[in-house]
C-alpha cells in the first residue's frame, strides 16, 4: 500500500469529528505532505518513537501511540503474569499532547491488565528512569521529544533494567507492534481503569526519593564548598524547575537564580525557539541574567531535563559556552579527584563514554587508575554496560557522551541533567574555595593532559529526500575512503556496520589520522541529521582549533559534494 492509499484509508476510518480528520483534509492537495506523513510507520530509533504531532502513520498521534502501546502490552504479556503485575511506570514532559498521550498509554496498558503507575503531572526523564528500578517495574515509558523543536513529540521505552530498551527488546516490541492495525486498538477509559486500581498515581514522596538519591552522589559538602557562589539556571521552559530547585535548596546553595521567563513549562518554547542547551543561542536570557547577578556559572537543561549544558565566565568576564566533551572533562576530573581525596576511589573503577566522544577523558581516567570503556551512542548503550562491569568486578563511576548527556549513578540508567547540575555546581563551589573557577580548572586540564579541540557539527536534511541523501552520503564515504584529510595521512578506519570488537553493529565510521587526530560520521537515530565528530590534540589550544577546523572543512567538503 503506497502513501496515497494509506492516506485514503485513514480518511475512511477516522471519525468525521476527530480533529485528525480535519488535519488530513487540509493536505488533500499536497502530495509531498501526504508522502511525508504516510511513506512509513513511525519506528523505534536511538530513543524510541519520535515525530511531529500530526495525523499519519509517520507521526505522533493517538492512533500510532495506541498502536505502540498495545504492541508493548502484548510483548510484556509474553513474559507472563509476574511481568504484568510488576507493571509499567509512565512519565511525560510539557509538550503538546504529552499529558493526553500519557493517559492514553496508561489506560491501554491497564485495559490489558498490566499494572500502571503515573505521576500527577510532568516529570523529568531521569526521575522516570530512577523509578523503573525503585518500583521494580517491568518497563517504563516516557512521553517526550527531549530537545526537539515544538512540533515534535516522542515515546521513550525502558525495560526492567532501567535502561532505554536494547536492540533485542526493541526488536521484540516492534515485532508485536507491526502486527497491529492502529484503528483496531481497543478503546480504554482512564477513569474506569483508575477505579479498578490498575492505574496508581504516585505521590510526592517518590519525587523526594529521587532528589535524595541525587544528593547522595555529592562528593564535597559543608565548609568544603562555597554555598554563596553566584549561579544562574534555566530549564528552557521544560520540566526541570521542580527537581533542580529542590536539589539546590536542599543542598543549601543560597545565591542561585532561575531565569524567570523560562521557569514555567511552555509547549511552544516561546522564549527560546529551539530548546537544545547544546546550542549557545539557548543561553541568551541566562547570559542577560548572569551579567545582572554576577554569575560565575550558567546552567541549562532541555525540556525533559536529561541533557545538561553550561557556560563559564572567563577571565575577561565573558560567558564561554562549553561543549559536551569539555563539561565531561570537568566532571570526570572532579569525580575522580574528589573521590581520591575522600579516599573513596575504588581500585577497580570504571567509566563509560560513547565511541564518538573525546579521548581526553580516557587520559584523565587513566591518570587515576580508572578504566574508560566505550559504547555506542545513546544511554541504552552507555548504561547498558553496567551489568557487564558488575559481572567483571568493576565499580561504575560515571558515563557520558558528547551530546551533553551525563549519568553519575548506576541507579539512574539514563542521562540526568539534575545530578549533572548538582555535581557541576558543587565542583564550582569547591574550586571557588580554592580561589579558582571552573574556567581556570579547564585550562589546567588542557595544560596537564594536552591541548584538545572538539567540534561536532551536523547537517540537517529533513523529509524523504533528506533521508535518502544521508544514505547516499554514508555510502559515498564507505565507497571512497579517504587516504588523507587536510594533508594528513589516514592511518586507520573502523567501520562499525558489522560491529567491532565488543561494540555491536552500527552505522558509524571512525577515521584515525597520522598526527593523532580522529573523526567520526554517523546518521542520527532520532533526528533528520548526519552528524560529524572532530578531535585533535596539539601543543596549544590555538593550534588544535586550527588543525581541527581544517580537517572539518575537508571532510564536510567531501560529504557536501554528494547530491
Amino acid at each position: 500500500m503506497n502513501a496515497q492509499d494509506k492516506y485514503n484509508e485513514w480518511l475512511l476510518k477516522l471519525d468525521r469529528n476527530d480533529p485528525l480528520f480535519a488535519d488530513l483534509l487540509s493536505i488533500s492537495d499536497d502530495e509531498r505532505e501526504i508522502e511525508e506523513r504516510f511513506y512509513q510507520d513511525i519506528t523505534f530509533g536511538t530513543a524510541g518513537l519520535r515525530g511531529k504531532v500530526k495525523a499519519g502513520t509517520n507521526c505522533m498521534n493517538y492512533y500510532m501511540v495506541g498502536r505502540a502501546t498495545q504492541g508493548i502490552a502484548n510483548y510484556i504479556k509474553m513474559f507472563g503474569e509476574e511481568a504484568m503485575n510488576k507493571g509499567v511506570v509512565i512519565a511525560h514532559d510539557c509538550r503538546h499532547m504529552s499529558r493526553e498521550f500519557c493517559l492514553h498509554t496508561a489506560a491501554i496498558l491497564a485495559n490489558n491488565n498490566i499494572k500502571t503507575y503515573i505521576f500527577k503531572d510532568l516529570r523529568a526523564t531521569p526521575e522516570l528512569a530512577f523509578m523503573v528500578g525503585r518500583l521494580g517495574t517491568q518497563a517504563g515509558i516516557n512521553i517526550t521529544a527531549s530537545h526537539n523543536p515544538k512540533d515534535y513529540n516522542g515515546y521513550k521505552a525502558y525495560w526492567e533494567d532501567g535502561c532505554q530498551v536494547s536492540s533485542l527488546v526493541a526488536d521484540g516490541m516492534l515485532e508485536e507492534i507491526e502486527k497491529i492495525d492502529p484503528f483496531s486498538v481497543e478503546k480504554a477509559d482512564f477513569e474506569q481503569q483508575l477505579k479498578r486500581g490498575m492505574i496508581i498515581i504516585l505521590d510526592e514522596k517518590y519525587d523526594q526519593e529521587y532528589i535524595d538519591h541525587v544528593k547522595s552522589l555529592a562528593i564535597h559538602s559543608g565548609d568544603e564548598i562555597d554555598l554563596d557562589i553566584p549561579l544562574v539556571y534555566t530549564p528552557l521552559n521544560g520540566c526541570g524547575t521542580m527537581p533542580f530547585s529542590a536539589m539546590m535548596e536542599q543542598r543549601g546553595f543560597r545565591n542561585w537564580h532561575i531565569v524567570p521567563e523560562q521557569k514555567d513549562p511552555d509547549p511552544d518554547f516561546t522564549t527560546v525557539g529551539y530548546p537544545n542547551p547544546e546550542d549557545p543561542k539557548a543561553f541568551k536570557l541566562a547570559e542577560e541574567l548572569g551579567k545582572k547577578v554576577g554569575a560565575e556559572l550558567l546552567m541549562a537543561t532541555d525540556p525533559d531535563a536529561d541533557r545538561f549544558a553550561i557556560e563559564l565566565r572567563n577571565d575577561e568576564g565573558e560567558y564561554v559556552p562549553l561543549n559536551g566533551n569539555q563539561t565531561g572533562y570537568l566532571l570526570v576530573n572532579y569525580i575522580l579527584e574528589g573521590r581520591k581525596t575522600a579516599g573513596t576511589l575504588p581500585t577497580n573503577g570504571a567509566m563509560v563514554k560513547s565511541i564518538v566522544t573525546s579521548t581526553m577523558s580516557t587520559e584523565i581516567a587513566k591518570a587515576y587508575g580508572v578504566k574508560m570503556f566505550e559504547a555506542l551512542t545513546g544511554f541504552k548503550n552507555i548504561c547498558g554496560r553496567i551489568p557487564f562491569l558488575t559481572q567483571n568486578n568493576y565499580t561504575y563511576l560515571f558515563g557520558y557522551e558528547e551530546s551533553v548527556g551525563y549519568a553519575a549513578s548506576p541507579a539512574i540508567r539514563d542521562k540526568d541533567g539534575i545530578s549533572a547540575g548538582m555535581l557541576v555546581t558543587e565542583a564550582a563551589a569547591y574550586y571557588r574555595k580554592q580561589g579558582k573557577t571552573l574556567f581556570n580548572v579547564l585550562q589546567e586540564l588542557y595544560e596537564k593532559y594536552g591541548y584538545y579541540a572538539e567540534d561536532e557539527p551536523n547537517l540537517i536534511l529533513e523529509g524523504i529526500p533528506g533521508a535518502q541523501r544521508i544514505k547516499r552520503m554514508m555510502s559515498h564515504v564507505r565507497d571512497n575512503l579517504p587516504t588523507e584529510v587536510a594533508g594528513i595521512k589516514v592511518e586507520k578506519v573502523i567501520d562499525y556496520k558489522d560491529g567491532y570488537e565488543d561494540i555491536p553493529a552500527s552505522n558509524v565510521l571512525r577515521f584515525y589520522l597520522e598526527d593523532g587526530s580522529w573523526f567520526a560520521v554517523r546518521p542520527s537515530g532520532t533526528e533528520p541529521k548526519i552528524k560529524f565528530y572532530f578531535y585533535t590534540k596539539q601543543d596549544s589550544r590555538e593550534k588544535a582549533l586550527e588543525v581541527n577546523s581544517k580537517i572539518k572543512e575537508s571532510v564536510l567538503d567531501m560529504v557536501n559534494s554528494v547530491e
